[in-house]
């Protein structure tokens, strides 16, 4: 007897819409927060809104999961060399107080991080009133009433003028944005100020091991999408395309404001939003081709009316006389003893 199995049905394939860039200059509908955006983004300008599902900084859902754990995917990922050496001493010894480095602070509250400031960065005010979370208002009377008592923070949810769980997404995200730049590449020695205490107060301290692996995971997510990271510096400018790709709404508001002159902390700034947030946007603009470094702008021309400097009459190189190369080196003020000697040889054989 013959067996005829019947084949089961196709699989359905995903095709690929036709839509606005997504990572990488790639073409296809991305929904933010989604894996392919994990930038770390809630709500609509990257700031908590306190709703279910909101996923946050590291993979933060909501108000329940601690900070610092691991998340789905990364089961016992070892953490990479410190970013800051003297971060992880502070951390081990349990200080309390400020870490001041080139591109902003870290304050310490028992050896965990509970607050970050750069000027790279828009503030927790600025996420906080432009997001619609908190009226200007509210927040300048909590700084007033309660900010020399250094307990900002507690004020507001006390008062009613947020809940705590969207001020603690809020304040997450505003410590991971400005801790990426912070934890940046440094030309000048940190210094930690111990004792100090910052005036918001501490809402959600983070350990400086999960600190780290987020900066160390939007390092990766920004070189996965475009791997050169001058355009996160430079003044900016629109590529000269007669028809770029479509962009989705958040990357058109952030190509309004590149002008040549804004840099992408400018137009954080403008925009109120998390300024990593606007790097992924704006290195997948550069991986579209539609936006690129601003050529460096012309210097202004020199008065005309003052003229050139009048030529050193003294200075065979400015009277116009021709001067052999080794006279020339000769006349220059003996600060090398080689020059010195070659001087002293050659007055004993012009004197011969």
């Amino acid at each position: 007897m013959t067996v005829i199995s019947t084949p089961p049905p196709p699989l359905p394939v995903r095709r690929k819409p036709n839509g606005p860039i997504g990572p990488a200059g790639t073409t296809g509908s991305v929904a933010p927060g989604g894996p392919a955006d994990a930038a770390g983004q809630v709500g609509a300008d990257g700031c908590a809104d306190g709703r279910a599902g909101s996923t946050g900084p590291a993979g933060l859902t909501g108000s329940a999961d601690p900070i610092g754990s691991a998340g789905p995917g990364s089961p016992g990922r070892a953490a990479a060399p410190g970013l800051s050496p003297m971060l992880h001493r502070l951390a081990a010894e349990r200080a309390t107080g400020v870490l001041l480095r080139e591109h902003g602070t870290l304050y310490l509250s028992e050896g965990r991080i509970v607050h970050a400031e750069s000027p790279e960065t828009p503030g927790l005010d600025v996420l906080l009133t432009t997001g619609g979370l908190l009226h200007p208002d509210a927040w300048r009377e909590a700084v007033a009433q309660a900010g020399a008592r250094r307990r900002v923070g507690r004020y507001l949810v006390d008062h009613g003028r947020i809940s705590e769980g969207s001020l603690e997404l809020c304040h997450v995200a505003a410590v991971f944005d400005a801790a990426y730049f912070v934890l940046g590449a440094s030309g000048e020695p940190a210094r930690f100020r111990y004792g100090a205490v910052h005036w918001l107060g501490a809402v959600r301290p983070v350990p400086v091991a999960a600190l780290e692996r987020e900066t160390l995971r939007r390092r990766e997510l920004l070189h996965r999408i475009w791997p050169d990271p001058a355009t996160d510096s430079a003044p900016l400018a629109r590529a000269e395309l007669p028809a770029g790709p479509p962009v989705t709404a958040r990357q058109g508001a952030v190509l309004d404001q590149v002008d040549g002159v804004r840099t992408a902390a400018d137009i954080s700034h403008v925009l109120g939003r998390p300024a990593f947030h606007t790097l992924v946007d704006l290195r997948r603009l550069v991986a579209a081709g539609i936006v690129r470094a601003a050529p460096p702008r012309a210097a202004e021309p020199e008065d005309p009316s003052h003229g050139p400097p009048a030529p050193d009459p003294h200075h065979p190189q400015q009277s116009g006389a021709i001067v052999d190369p080794v006279s020339a080196l000769l006349a220059q003020p003996a600060a090398d003893p080689g020059i010195a000697l070659l001087r002293r040889l050659r007055d004993a054989l012009e004197a011969l």
